[in-house]
């Protein structure tokens, strides 16, 4: 008989023995817990609970002990790839003392023994073209879990797209599940391809009229898929995303949808397929102009999906079209791109859609899971979905119904001069919440200390060409009118993004979102000039991103005064019951030069409520817990810490310095009776635990 990590026996019956023991364990932690998939301690999907509100219900850690933290052990990853992101992106999993996870660019999925950090057992997928090419390789962010009558079962979906169901005990594929696959190394249980699924009946495939190639996938002049979240398990049914080359990089038009793919938990029997990109006679075919449906796609869930299982709903965040930054081969407002789509989970039929921009062109896809929450709004109950952006809007939805929960209102947005450039000419506004950070750059945004600073900054921004407005569109080069680099504020720098995944309080209804100031300089040159040998696709674009140009950060500072207020970095709490910000606390400590400058500086001598630590850029980590919200980030000293913040003051009650800087979210579980803290490193993750 096979044994668990505690050298126990393992069992069905056991296993269960050892859950309902934890949840003896922890019960007084637990009181007035909400959502699903946190309970007993156990983080079970990425982002901790179906919902994704990376919460915690524990509360052995709070204000008065947290600094008294101590690293319980390291689990380090350089045996499965290079230290960095591609160590550092995924969320571990924790189940019934086992932590599970993938690692490095071949995304090996890896389980740990919580009590020591040794590795219990690895699984690595064998070479194919389809992996060699992926630029999403090491995003894995993650893996599945399941049990299947008690047994319990990893799903992870790989960058070649296969996805697996792996025995949680052992590491083997599981038997009798899926259909194989005809390669070296793979067999013919265990796994099956997601991309063979997504390419069957999809016309330029079926055009070709030749046999399916599993280490080719489908040929690259139609275009390339991978992945880069894990699927997620709901209700027996597991829900696969799709992504592409990065859009910034693309040069061609074509390229296959991002379609949603559905199998059965048990089976691997494939349930449904829902197009990302409309066919004939489907809802929203019409926004898709110039037949560029038919060849043209992306629009796929690269960022992690959320569900409800009480509702049998998941939630897909997509991106938009080929390619970022400019979209003039396919007219129309591009449904279901750049949308939270909600799909019945047994059958993949649309219940709702809300499409946050029409016709992208600024890099404005939905980059973090949305997170669920039950809330109070003028004494109506109301299950809501919220989705962070990157142009610094909470999109706040009913996640039954679709229909926003404050006003939301079509505005004009500045129309493209790029030749063959067709822009939609309004896009959806919320009223409330209030944008949380940085929308187009403008006079409000400068220091004005006094009026002398105020008309120093103004100067400064006028010669530097800084004011834009929100969607501002991106500029072409030697174009008529002698507009520079276009300034897209927030851009691919800027407002939330993939690192920094919102967190939140589902027994309170407040949510606590990340993002930074900053934006993005975009000029377009002719596609042949950036084109490059073995891109996926076949027709060279008219107009792509080009380098080089105007400078790429005038100067925006007085003598080293910054001319704009900050925080650089940030953490808002929004309550979801009134649409208030709570608070805001800037992301970590400005650098200690940087807080010199401000002091010291000859403009400010005696001037009163100015900010010394704008905070940092760049986006934290963040779990939420009964007492606490936990975010990452470096202190004056550039010492990578985790902090304490009070959830209800936004102010630090506590930090622990850590090895290394810490991204892309973070995790919790309760163990054996104790609370522990996951913390990703660039070298894989550390945990943290009261003495």
């Amino acid at each position: 008989m096979r044994s668990s990590p505690r050298g126990v026996p393992w069992s069905p019956v056991r296993a269960g023995l050892a859950l309902a023991l934890g949840a003896v364990l922890a019960v007084p932690a637990f009181a007035g817990a909400q959502g699903t998939g946190t309970e007993n301690g156990e983080w079970r999907y990425l982002g901790g609970d179906a919902w994704h509100t990376r919460y915690l219900p524990a509360s052995e850690i709070d204000a008065t002990n947290f600094n008294d933290l101590e690293l319980v052990w390291s689990w380090n990853g350089t045996s499965f790839g290079t230290p960095g992101a591609d160590l550092m992106r995924p969320t571990p999993s924790y189940v019934d003392g086992i932590i599970y996870t993938v690692a490095g660019a071949r995304r090996h999925v890896v389980a740990i023994d919580a009590n020591t950090g040794a590795t219990i057992w690895s699984h690595r997928e064998p070479d194919t073209f389809r992996w060699e090419y992926s630029m999403r390789a090491g995003y894995g962010k993650g893996v599945a879990y399941h049990e299947i009558d008690g047994r319990p079962v990893i799903y992870m979906v790989t960058p070649a797209r296969f996805l697996w169901a792996l025995d949680g005990i052992t590491g083997a594929p599981l038997e009798n599940w899926g259909r194989g696959v005809d390669l070296p190394g793979f067999g013919d249980t265990g796994v099956l391809d997601v991309l063979e699924d997504q390419a069957r009946d999809w016309g330029p495939w079926e055009d070709l009229n030749q046999p399916w190639d599993p280490y080719q996938g489908i040929p690259l002049e139609l275009g390339y898929a991978t992945a880069s979240s894990p699927p997620i398990v709901v209700n027996d049914v597991v829900v696969v995303g799709t992504s592409h080359e990065q859009g910034y990089n693309q040069t061609r038009m074509e390229n296959i949808p991002g379609d949603i793919v559905a199998y059965d938990a048990r089976t691997g029997e494939k349930k449904w397929k829902f197009h990302v990109v409309p066919r004939p006679g489907e809802y929203g075919h019409e926004t898709w102009e110039n037949d560029a449906w038919y060849w043209s796609g992306n629009i796929g869930s690269w960022a992690p999906m959320s569900a409800d299982p009480e509702l049998g709903l998941v939630y897909i965040p997509t991106k938009g079209g080929v390619l970022d930054y400019y979209g003039g081969f396919r007219p129309g407002d591009n449904l279901f791109g750049n949308s939270i789509i909600a799909l019945d989970v047994e059958t993949g039929e649309r219940r709702w859609h809300f499409q946050i921009v029409r016709h992208d062109i600024w890099n404005y896809d939905t980059p973090t899971a949305p997170v669920l929450l039950d809330v109070t709004v003028d004494g109506e109950e109301i299950p809501v979905v919220a989705q962070a952006t990157k142009q610094s809007f909470l999109y706040v939805l009913n996640r039954e119904t679709g229909e926003p929960v404050w006003p939301m209102e079509d505005r004009p947005v500045p129309q493209s001069n790029v030749p063959g450039e067709q822009l939609a000419e309004t896009q959806p506004f919320p009223t409330w919440p209030l944008a949380y950070d940085l929308q187009g750059r403008s006079e409000e945004h400068l220091i004005d200390y006094t009026p002398e600073i105020r008309q120093r900054a103004l100067e400064v921004a006028e010669a530097g060409n800084h004011f834009a407005p929100l969607y501002n569109p991106p500029t072409h080069r030697g174009n008529p009118q002698g507009d520079p680099p276009a300034r897209i504020c927030g851009g691919g720098g800027g407002g939330s993004n993939i690192p920094g995944p919102a967190a939140a309080d589902p027994t309170s209804g407040v949510i606590f979102v990340s993002s930074q100031s900053g934006c993005t300089f975009v000029e377009l040159v002719p596609g042949e000039e950036v084109d490059w040998d073995g891109a996926a696709g076949t027709t060279v674009v008219d107009w792509a991103r080009g380098a080089g140009g105007e400078p790429r950060d005038p100067p925006d500072n007085i003598d080293g005064l910054s001319i704009w207020k900050g925080p650089v970095g940030r953490i808002t709490a929004i309550d979801l019951n009134t649409g208030e910000h709570l608070w805001v606390t800037p992301h970590g400590d400005a650098p200690e030069s940087v807080q010199e400058t401000i002091r010291n500086h000859p403009l400010l001598e005696g001037v009163d409520g100015v900010m010394t630590n704008p905070g940092r850029g760049g986006l934290p980590g963040m779990m939420a817990t009964e007492t606490l919200l936990i975010a990452s980030g470096m202190t004056s000293d550039d010492t990578p810490h985790i902090f304490a913040i009070d959830k209800e003051t936004g102010e630090r009650v506590g930090q622990v310095p850590i090895p290394e800087a810490s991204t892309y979210g973070m995790g919790g579980f309760v163990h054996e009776g104790k609370q522990h803290i996951m913390v990703l490193q660039p070298t894989g993750f550390a945990v943290y635990a009261l003495p």
